[in-house]
Order: structure tokens, then C-alpha cells, then sequence
């Protein structure tokens, strides 16, 4: 789901999205608009839909995503259940952001304070990379230190983010962003121009999900 960062640009910084008629959808290409995953994995009982988001704090267009996605996330159906997966693509500072996601998780600061990681990184290029640096950053934003440091710390975030890794090796995620329906179906979205037109094409993706 890289896409250009001039259209990008064009279309999204100011916020504004645009949505595509349902006559789009009823005709999407395998290839262009979505691909299936080679070994799907599905991990929700019968009757629920998974909707993940691969992401990294250190992706910009993660973050425009995320501001972009809220209303979206409120309008799905009762049986989607989204999640997010960090992934680090094997980089060293990407690891950390992926144990900042998990300790945030644990300590119930994730949802609160993860746009304002995404602009301090992408935007006013904050650097936010070692454990000292991450620990002053999310205390002096009203987190206990200690719990954070225990969170970050355990074994349990290890195999968090050990565990998003392989998740991302085996849906063949090769770039940031990338939306993937019910372990089966990614959203490619080529020559889209706006957040919105992603995710529409989820959206069908769920329906074919469901049937």
C-alpha cells in the first residue's frame, strides 16, 4: 500500500478525503485494488471478521492514516474486529517503536497518546529511538514511569513484537501502511489518492469476507 507521496501530498494534507461511488467497488482487480495473502491465517471464532493495520510510529503515512481512519473504525459493522500490528522491518529503532506500542498497550495509554508519537517522529522529528529517550517522552505525558518500565521491559513484550514480526513476514507486508481483511485479503489500493479510497476498498474486502 506505498503510495505517492506527492499525491499523497495533493490530496491529504488538508484532511479531506474522497470518497468513491459503490460502482467503483462492484468491478475491484485482484492485483491493483487487493491481493490475497499466499498463506491466509485466519485467528478470530466463526461469525467475527479481523481487520488489521501494519503500521510503525516511524511511518508518516502511518500516522496520516491514523488521524484519517477514526470515523471510518466508528461506522464498521459489529462482527469487524480491528487490531494493530507494529512491525519493525528489521530496523533497530523501529523495534523500539514496536515495544512502545505493546508497553503502551499494557499500561492503557496506546490510543491516547499514539498521534502525538506519530507527530512528535514525523513531524517535528522528535527523537524518540532508546528506552531513556522513550521513557522521559511518555512519563512527562502523565504515564507512571515505572509501570512503562516494567511494561517495556518484560518478556512478554519481546514476544509481542517478535510475534507482529513473523505476522508481517507471513502476509507478505513489504511497506507501511497496509490493511489486511479477515488473514486473507490485503489492501493494495494502487494509484489511490486518498485514505478514504483504501478504506473503501476494505470495506468490500469485509463483504467478501463475510459471504
Amino acid at each position: 500500500m506505498a503510495l505517492s507521496r506527492r499525491r499523497f501530498n495533493q490530496t491529504l494534507l488538508g484532511g479531506m478525503a474522497v470518497a468513491l461511488s459503490p460502482s467503483v467497488f462492484a468491478n475491484m482487480v485482484e492485483g491493483s485494488d487487493w491481493r490475497s495473502i499466499a498463506r491466509p491465517q485466519r485467528t478470530l471464532p466463526d461469525g467475527q471478521i479481523g481487520l488489521t493495520m501494519f503500521f510503525s510510529y516511524g511511518c508518516p503515512f502511518c500516522g496520516q492514516m491514523h488521524r484519517a481512519m477514526g470515523g471510518w473504525l466508528a461506522s464498521l459493522p459489529e462482527d469487524v474486529v480491528f487490531q494493530r500490528v507494529p512491525v519493525s522491518f528489521n530496523r533497530d529503532a523501529w523495534a523500539m517503536l514496536s515495544r512502545l506500542y505493546f508497553a503502551l498497550e499494557t499500561t492503557g495509554d496506546a490510543e491516547r497518546l499514539s498521534q502525538e508519537i506519530y507527530d512528535a517522529i514525523g513531524v517535528r522529528r522528535e527523537p524518540l529511538f532508546d528506552e531513556a529517550q522513550i521513557t522521559a517522552w511518555v512519563t512527562a505525558r502523565g504515564v507512571d514511569a515505572t509501570a512503562f518500565r516494567q511494561a517495556f521491559q518484560a518478556s512478554q513484550t519481546s514476544s509481542l513484537v517478535a510475534r507482529s514480526d513473523r505476522l508481517q513476514t507471513r502476509f507478505e507486508v513489504r511497506s507501511v501502511p497496509t490493511l489486511v481483511v479477515d488473514g486473507r485479503y490485503a489492501v493494495v489500493g494502487q494509484g489511490a489518492t486518498s485514505y478514504q479510497e483504501l478504506f473503501d476498498i476494505a470495506d468490500q474486502l469485509i463483504i467478501r469476507a463475510r459471504s
